[in-house]
This record gives C-alpha cells, structure tokens and sequence, in this order.
C-alpha cells in the first residue's frame, strides 16, 4: 500500500500534464486495474475507452467508474476485437513492447492521432525495433515517478 499512490495513482496522472492536455475522447489498452485510463477519466473528466479482456478485471473498472462517475466505457473483449470509434490518442501502461501496442493502436487511431505510453529504460531498443515497421516522430519526457521511467507521444504514425 505505501507505493500504491506513486506507482500507479501519481504515475498515471503525469500523463495528463506532462506533454500537454489530452484530448477529450482517449482509448486505453489492456486497462487492468485502471491504470493509467481510469485514473485520467477521474481526474480529467475525459471520456476513456478501457479495453480489457479479462472479464473479473472489466467487472472492477465497470463498478469503479460507476462509484466515481467517471465518464469511462468498459470494453470486455480482446484488443483485437474490439468495436470502438477511432479516438484522436491511444494509451497503455505496462501492456507490451512500442511495435506491438502500435499494431493494436493502428485500427483504433483516428487520422493524425497520437499514441501515449509510459515506458522503462528498454524504451530505445523498443523504438528501434518498432522503427523496422514504422515511421514516427518521437517525443519523449522523463518520468516524474521513476528514475528509469520515460513517457513516449508517438505522432505521425505510418506502417512503412
């Protein structure tokens, strides 16, 4: 409990300030326990779409956002299957390697958006690997809550 607030809470909410406001409408991949996409609905008041697939963890993020009001919609599905309108960002935390979330982020991305991820110190070599497939620009923002953490904007997002 004592680094449940810097670990997820504050680290989830940097992405909210530390490169600029977010768009109204956001979609959050793998949601898990509602980090970070819960969190900024909270905190925010955007409107989030949280895909997760597994159906005990869709069944928090429903009861939390309903005792929060948090504008927030539960997609119990694979990423994959999901059926939501493109939004102009796509986020995830802690879900899986840059050149992975951007195959999944593809379809969801409406033109022109952006893709925000908090990532750790392997942040380059995931970069250069997404960078075979893709072409971006990269802006990026040391972590507020960890040492070794950096937060990637990914604009100009095109499969090479």
């Amino acid at each position: 409990m004592p680094v449940v607030w810097t670990r997820h809470v504050a680290d989830s909410l940097q992405l909210g300030t530390v490169s600029g406001p977010l768009p109204d409408r956001v979609i959050d991949l793998g949601s898990g326990g509602g980090f970070p996409g819960l969190v900024l609905a909270i905190q925010f008041g955007i409107q989030v779409e949280l895909i997760e697939e597994d159906l005990r963890k869709a069944a928090f993020l429903r009861e939390a956002a309903r005792l929060t009001g948090a504008r927030a919609t539960v997609h119990a599905t694979a990423i994959q299957k999901a059926r939501v309108a493109p939004a102009a960002m796509v986020i995830a935390r802690g879900l899986a390697p840059i050149a992975r979330l951007l195959d999944y982020a593809e379809p969801l991305l409406a033109p022109g958006g952006e893709c925000l991820f908090p990532k750790s110190r392997n942040v380059d070599a995931e970069l250069t690997a997404a960078e075979r497939d893709w072409t971006m620009t990269v802006r990026r923002w040391d972590s507020r809550t960890d040492p070794s953490g950096v937060i990637v904007r990914l604009s100009d997002i095109a499969r090479r």
